[in-house]
């Protein structure tokens, strides 16, 4: 942690994100943060997919910091990315990804913190009138949360982003929905956060994991981040044998003197039949 304190770091956002990540981060590391001026980070990809993101969720990450970085001329950078999609655990349901990310060019440490849940309220639909969508609105938490209009789903041109008033809704829908063949227009979720105050816990707890990861130290050099590089799903339904996907192990790593120690998660070699796929489909 001796490697942050009194630094000066940048944050890489556009979207508030410094209202959740900016207090933890200089409470427990004792890091400086600075915002850059008209940094947009929408250039590396959008949840609308009017720009498509570049590579996955880490290298989003690693790619605003990175260019905050340079444009600020610092050596200490942090970027958060999110996803959304089904969770990888329970079929069917959807769950929101944050990951954040600290690059550190002096020391050349990139330290990684995320957070999943399935507290999320992403969500669109098609709506042929004004009515239905206030209805959709309120089911999202609107107009705390903010809605996003355009004439389909893969629209990529004309997206109403950030409404947060009945006022704006009811005019962009009428507008929208005069348009010639027009019978119906999506509505969704806005997923960014600064309008989206669920989303904004989970970047908060997601920089509580960052920060669990860099007060972990390598226990041979003492170098922070030594955190969970792998894990390992091996435990075996006690009912019919088969594996499941519960944890039985995790391997931390060191990122400087690559040392690895596997940290035991489950005091049972077999798991219950209620988390096996066979016995409970």
């Amino acid at each position: 942690m001796s490697l942050f304190k009194g630094r000066t770091a940048v944050l890489a956002t556009m979207h508030g994100k410094e209202e959740v990540i900016v207090p933890i981060l200089e409470k427990e590391l004792g890091l400086k943060i600075i915002i850059p001026d008209n940094f947009n980070t929408d250039q590396f990809g959008t949840f609308t997919m009017d720009i498509p993101r570049a590579g996955n969720q880490l290298e989003a990450a690693r790619n605003k910091a990175l260019a905050a970085m340079k444009t600020m001329g610092i050596d200490l950078g942090i970027a958060s990315e999110g996803s959304f999609g089904n969770d990888p655990h329970i079929p069917f349901i959807q769950s929101n990804l944050e990951l954040i990310l600290l690059v550190d060019q002096r020391n050349l440490l990139e330290i990684c913190g995320n957070h999943r849940s399935s507290e999320t309220n992403i969500a669109g639909e098609y709506v042929s009138s004004v009515e239905e969508a206030i209805c959709f609105a309120k089911k999202i938490g609107f107009p705390e949360h903010g809605i996003i209009i355009r004439k389909s789903k893969k629209s990529k041109n004309g997206i109403y982003k950030g409404i947060r008033s009945e006022a704006d809704l009811h005019q962009t829908v009428s507008k929208l929905l005069r348009g010639i063949f027009t019978r119906k227009i999506y509505i969704e979720t806005d997923m960014r956060a600064h309008m989206n105050p669920t989303r904004m816990k989970k970047i908060a707890a997601a920089t509580d994991d960052l920060v669990l990861n860099i007060k972990s130290e390598c226990p041979i050099c003492k170098t922070p981040g030594f955190s969970i590089a792998e894990t390992r799903r091996s435990l075996k339904c006690g009912q019919c044998g088969q594996h499941t996907d519960s944890q039985i192990s995790s391997i931390r790593k060191c990122q400087k003197c690559k040392t690895e120690r596997e940290i035991q998660i489950e005091d049972s070699m077999f798991d219950t039949p209620s988390n096996c796929k066979n016995c409970n489909p």
